[in-house]
This record gives structure tokens, sequence and C-alpha cells, in this order.
């Protein structure tokens, strides 16, 4: 088996190369122009297949040469590619030179770390039994690119039998990975509530109706459905997190407008709180002589790992990484990711690769001016990333 650690290693200066060009030129999601154009150029110089799908996203193909290829399996590697509309605040030489976009996630080291999984897989094509997609995915930061990439037909011809994804993060060290079976992130229900009232003057609020009064009455309300009609054992998040309406101290206005996500970790969970959100809006409302309006998005679904090919991933790490190095999430997220539509689909995989490093004071959370990452996450994601493709594809 090729030492794959060894050889990203050996590529780690074009890797590095690659991360920091990303980072220096962040866009934000469908509008990922350079980034695409770049990722094809460097496919197009290692000789590998690909094709424009979702706009700015884009879908390549290794076919491997293995005896029996012909009727092997297909796996998909998975990288994000978008940036965030967040100013760039560190100091250093790569720092974003767009002004108000970063890559604040991380996407640039996952999209470093799929070219440099797909640099050494095609070099090493003769150890796949079968083929590698490549799907570098546009605007998971904002409406998920996974369901258009979905909908172009990137699961077929050929048929994926399994997908691969990974996310870099500041709460692990550089070294170290983490992952999950079963459910690992939340579904996400955002939600936009109209009250609707009658407006006067904030003197004779009886002859008004006080949509104000209404919306605090519904925000308090709503947190019973998590506190009392949730299990307590199910975690999941009502947040109401903006509320706008009224124009002067001493006028009671016409409509207040609330808007919020429903986060939870199971189906059932998800359509009882959708349910009942709606019928304690209209239910206060109707108490207070308002009416109401609401908006609730069918947003991304929760993200469960497969127990096989999750611990395909485990048994790949620690080869390379020893068991040590290796670490178990035991409750689920609440964050949400789109690498989720792909998991709904086919039997997926998605962890957490360590890349904080207190030494070199690489410690900001995601989406923070700050953030960064400790580079010598990269080739350990390209090595696990080939490993445990060449494996899955092995296996019977």
């Amino acid at each position: 088996m090729v030492d794959f650690k060894k050889e990203a290693l050996g590529i780690m200066d074009e890797l590095v190369a690659l991360r920091r060009d990303f980072h220096e030129h962040p866009e934000l999601g469908f509008e990922e122009w350079r980034t695409s154009g770049k990722i094809k150029e460097f496919l197009t110089k290692e000789g590998i297949h690909f094709t424009d799908v979702a706009k700015t996203g884009v879908c390549g193909i290794i076919e491997g040469t293995m005896e029996g290829h012909e009727n092997g399996k297909t796996i998909a590697l998975r990288g994000d590619i978008d940036g965030l509309p967040i100013q760039d605040k560190k100091v250093c030489d790569y720092s974003s030179k767009i002004e108000g976009k970063m890559h604040a996630c991380g996407h640039d080291a996952h999209t470093t770390i799929l070219l440099g999984a797909a640099k050494l897989l095609n070099k090493n094509k003769h150890l796949i039994k079968g083929r590698v997609k490549l799907f570098f995915e546009p605007a998971e930061e904002t409406i998920g690119g996974a369901r258009f990439m979905i909908k172009e037909g990137v699961l077929e011809n050929p048929h994926v039998d399994a997908v691969l994804g990974l996310h870099v993060t500041e709460d692990l060290d550089v070294g170290k990975i983490r992952l999950k079976s079963g459910v690992a992130f939340a579904a996400s229900n955002p939600f936009t509530i109209k009250i609707k009232g009658k407006g006067g003057h904030g003197a004779y609020p009886h002859v008004a109706i006080d949509p104000i009064v209404m919306a605090s009455q519904v925000i308090l309300t709503l947190q019973t459905i998590v506190s009392r009609e949730i299990a307590p054992v199910n975690p999941s998040v009502i947040t109401v997190g903006s509320i706008n309406g009224g124009t002067a101290q001493n006028i009671i206005p016409d409509e207040v407008i609330l808007k919020g996500i429903i986060r939870t970790l199971t189906p059932e969970d998800r359509e009882y709180a959708k349910k009942r959100l709606e019928e304690v809006v209209s239910s206060v409302c109707k108490a207070m002589r308002g009416d109401y309006e609401i908006d609730i998005e069918e947003s991304y679904p929760c993200l469960i790992n497969n127990e096989k090919v999750i611990e395909r991933v485990k048994k790949s790490a620690i080869n390379i990484l020893g068991e040590k190095n290796i670490e178990i999430q035991k409750a689920s997220s609440m964050g949400v990711e789109s690498f989720s539509y792909f998991a709904m689909e086919r039997p997926a995989a998605f962890y957490f690769l360590g890349s904080r490093n207190i030494s070199k004071n690489i410690v900001a959370s995601a989406h923070n001016a700050l953030f960064d990452i400790d580079e010598a996450c990269i080739p350990i994601g390209v090595a696990i990333q080939c490993e445990t493709a060449i494996k899955y594809l092995s296996e019977e």
C-alpha cells in the first residue's frame, strides 16, 4: 500500500501555495468563478476529466486501472469552495485581498485537500478498483450547492456508492481527527413570522392591537416547545434571532417581524417543532385579537454518517495517525452542513480534521475575522481521503 501521508508531504509546497491562493481570493456562493477556474486548471494539468455542474461547481472523475476496475464501485470525495462575507483582519502574507470577503470557515483548505487527493489518486490509479468522483461544491454557506449538484446528476453516470467529506476545526489540535457514527449534524428550518396588529397611539393602547406584546408572548411561548414538549434526551433549539417593528416610543405599530431558526436531530422532532411553531403563533395571535403570516423554510436535513463508511475512515486514520489521535464525538452537533444532502442519498462519512495550533496562536473560531489553520493539517486530510477511497473500493 502506498504511504499517502509521505506522498502528500512530498507535494506540501504545492498544496500550501494552492491554499494560500484560494485564501487570498475568496468568493461567495455561486460567484466562485475564479476558484472554479483554478480547480479546472489544476485538473486539466493532471489529466483528470471534469464537467461543470451547479453553475460554479466542478465534478471530476478518476477511472481506476486495477484489474476488475470496470465492475468496481464508485466513491465520491467532496470539498466546498465558497467563502464568507467577513472582513479578514489577519496580518499575514496570505490574508484576503478581497474587501469584505474571507475564507473564514476553511473551505480553501477543503478545496486544496480535494485537489491534493485528486493528484495522488490519479498518480496511483493502478490501485483504484473502480472510480473516484471529485465534488467541488459551491454555495455551501448559503443555500447548499450539494442539492443542485445532485439534481444535475453527479451521483449517477456512474452510480456513486459512497461519499466522503471533511471539515477543518479549530477546537482540535492538528494531527488529530474527530468522527461520529449516526446523526452528526442537525436539520434546520429557518422561519419568518409576521405578527399583525392594529397601529395606534401609545397613550391609547385600548383602541389599538399591539403586535409588540403579541410578538413578546410568541417568543416566550415558543421556548416551551423545546423545554416542555420535546423529550429532554433529544437536543433541539428554537432561536428567534431578529425582531423588527415600530418607529417611535409613543406609536404602536401595525406589525412586527420575527426571524429565527429551528434545529432538530430527528425527523419526528423536526416535523413536530414546525407544526407546534405554527400552532403557537396562531393561538397567541388569535387570543390577543391579532393575525399572522408565517413562512417555515425547508433547509438542510440531518447529516447521518453511515456506520460502515465511518468505520472505514477510522481504520484509515488509525493507520496514518495512530489510534491515540482519533477522537470519537459523543454528542451530535446542532450545527448544519450541506454535505447532509449527499448523506441522504448515499452511504456517507463526514469527519473533523484538527487544524488548531496553540503554539502558533492558530485558535480563532470559524466565522471569525482572525480565523486561520495550521497548514500541516492539509497533507493529513489528503492522506486520509486517499487511503479511505482506495480501501473502500478494494473491499467487497
